[in-house]
């Protein structure tokens, strides 16, 4: 198939988009890389596993950008709370309304998959108990709500010539080239090898699932190839039944993936309101071919090896390289994006469309 991946440059696109493409199919990225010059180690790929990139923001794709293409794999987003709470309205501008905007083209295009990153945030203060994906909705932050929003609505577009899919992720982590240390196991495991500190802001009660990236990539892929009919339309939360954790056992992990390291609980520490346990029954069920590898435990050990070749110090835990709302914050405070988040650069620099160098 020739695939559309956006936010390929992303952290999780940097790792998805080669999976795709190692699978056979012709992938095009496009990505506006607010993310320029924020790489970890020399895990870089050249054009982050795509064959062509188009350097444009979300907001402004064509009909034209989507000639040819017969699947888009929706990744590009406004990523986390603390980034999606800077400019509410802006965030459901590019998470919403423009992700509303991009299905309709595709469907216009004749676009028949449309694969959308959702994410398990939507389930918000569900408690102890296992939520399904039929589990009513309890967004906590403009982010969840966004995802909601774009759930409710493209769903609405599914028809025998449209066939979107929503694979809600479980909170990620992981080995990246664009890595993010603004992620729960990936901050923690950083905090402990730069500090000594397995440093955790809540009290560590709140349950949360957690998915490596690599299985969110293997998720997209199962959903990609699957026949039509046994995913049209369809949400499947994407993680395991066991990978449902307290944040204190993740500190646990930490702890025992970097020897001589502690657990400390910051001074105000207190319940988190985001808390949910999720079940994962049905995409291991019902989604071909899907099954996911890795554990957090494993995924501690991962991330401290990864630290040990790149070692990073307390400036890299609190700065801008990777820590996506202070990279945003200080871009705009260089008038390097407007606050729209758009580039502050001529058009033909912005949005450029080329083949990937071999």
């Amino acid at each position: 198939m020739r695939v559309l991946v956006t936010g390929h440059r992303g952290y999780i696109g940097a790792v998805i988009t080669p999976m795709i493409a190692s699978a056979g199919h012709q992938v095009t990225g496009l990505d506006i890389d607010y993310y320029r010059n924020c790489d970890f180690g020399t895990e870089t790929v050249r054009g982050f596993g795509a064959q062509q990139e188009i350097n444009k923001d979300v907001r402004e794709i064509t009909r034209d950008d989507l000639k040819g293409i017969d699947a888009i794999v929706h990744l590009a987003a406004l990523c986390n709370d603390p980034l999606s709470d800077l400019n509410p309205d802006l965030t459901l501008d590019i998470n919403y309304r423009a992700t509303l905007k991009l299905a309709r083209r595709a469907l216009d295009a004749g676009v028949r998959r449309f694969l959308f990153s959702s994410s398990c945030s939507m389930y918000g203060s569900a408690g102890d108990e296992l939520v399904t994906e039929s589990a009513p909705f309890r967004p906590l932050t403009i982010y969840a709500r966004s995802k909601v929003f774009c759930e409710q609505e493209i769903s609405a577009l599914a028809s025998d010539r449209f066939s979107p899919v929503f694979l809600r992720n479980a909170t990620a982590y992981g080995v990246s080239p664009r890595l993010r240390l603004d992620l729960v196991l990936n901050n923690l495991t950083a905090s402990a090898m730069a500090t000594g500190r397995v440093y955790l802001k809540s009290d560590g009660t709140p349950w949360r699932p957690l998915v490596h990236i690599e299985d969110i990539g293997r998720a997209f892929l199962a959903a990609l190839e699957a026949p039509i009919e046994t995913v049209h339309n369809q949400a499947f939360n994407i993680g395991a039944n066991s990978e449902n954790y307290q944040m204190r056992e993740l500190a646990e992990f930490v702890r025992d993936a970097v020897p001589g390291a502690r657990i400390e609980y910051a001074p105000d520490a207190g319940p988190d309101l985001r808390c949910y346990r999720v079940d994962f029954s049905k995409a291991r069920t019902a989604l071909p071919g899907f099954a996911p590898r890795w554990t957090a435990r494993e995924g501690a050990v991962e991330l401290a090896e990864a630290f040990r070749r790149h070692p990073l110090n307390a400036s890299d835990l609190e700065g801008a390289v990777f820590n996506r709302v202070k990279r945003i914050r200080r871009m705009l405070a260089n008038d390097e994006l407007t606050s729209e988040l758009r580039w502050n650069l001529a058009p033909e620099a912005a949005y450029v469309a080329q083949p990937v160098a071999p």
